[in-house]
């Protein structure tokens, strides 16, 4: 029933892969230096830094001299297999020489929008009229619900008239729900706001009494539902501080896609 659309949910940017752009970016421009020769290939220090990183998911200046020493034997068995003549041959094949452009494009690509990240700035003004705007168009209310799932619609009427005649919410959803939270009498547990609801239940939910089950059925997706509306309360945006990072990633990537598309 959850949509997975919470407060704040579409700003977020991995803050892993800004990292490894950023960090990809510098390693790049850096120096380098031949580390070990293979079948007369050089591995240089940035190809080994790059391989630890992608092995360890941290920088390869974590590691100690020996764990280094350890990858550059496991780096070295990937230059022995790649420069044999068995590779020299297959590295013709249409298949592999398709995959190694896609990867070059890929990192390319990588590399430009590391470089535009770094050099972008977002101001704090900026910053503050986003929270307002999403604080302004986020939901007013919060709401706690219990529901009782059913396969069919004659099935949650048949709940409903159960229901009219004094039958308890919570006992007829732990014995005839199929819902998940039938164990739990049919709470959800939580208080969630409309935006993060299937739009059928949210509205059917918007439109109860506190302590009001709905007087016919809802359909959503998952099957039928009937609906106890069981508190409301006033929605708390999270404070600026507490999203700002988060604000600042998605005007980051606004803005990153809008060079994209002027590219175009």
């Amino acid at each position: 029933m959850v949509n997975n659309a919470p407060f704040f949910q579409s700003m977020q940017i991995t803050r892993k892969i800004f990292i490894f752009f950023t960090f990809l970016f510098y390693s790049l421009i850096g120096m380098a230096e031949t580390v070990k020769t293979v079948n007369g290939k050089d591995i240089d220090s940035l190809v080994l830094d790059l391989y630890i990183q992608s092995r360890t998911q941290q920088s390869a200046a974590e590691t100690t001299p020996d764990q280094r020493l350890s990858f550059l034997d496991e780096l070295s068995d990937i230059y022995l297999l790649s420069t044999q003549e068995k590779a020299i041959e297959l590295e013709k094949n249409p298949q592999i020489q398709a995959q190694i452009e896609l990867q070059k494009r890929g990192l390319i690509a990588q590399a430009i929008a590391s470089e535009y990240f770094a050099s972008t700035s977002i101001s704090e003004e900026e910053i503050l009229s986003e929270y307002n705007n999403v604080v302004e168009s986020s939901p007013s209310e919060e709401y706690m619900a219990s529901h009782i799932l059913l396969e069919t619609q004659s099935e949650a009427i048949a709940i409903i008239a159960q229901l009219d005649d004094g039958g308890d919410f919570a006992e007829l959803a732990k014995t005839e729900s199929i819902g998940p939270s039938a164990s739990a009498g049919g709470s959800l547990g939580t208080w969630f706001a409309p935006n993060q609801m299937v739009k059928p239940f949210s509205d059917a939910v918007a439109e109860l009494n506190d302590n009001e089950y709905s007087s016919a059925p809802v359909q959503t997706e998952f099957g039928w539902h009937v609906i106890l509306r069981e508190n409301s309360r006033d929605s708390v945006p999270p404070t600026l501080e507490s999203v700002s990072n988060e604000i600042r990633q998605k005007i980051m990537q606004e803005s990153f896609q809008d060079y994209l598309d002027s590219l175009r």
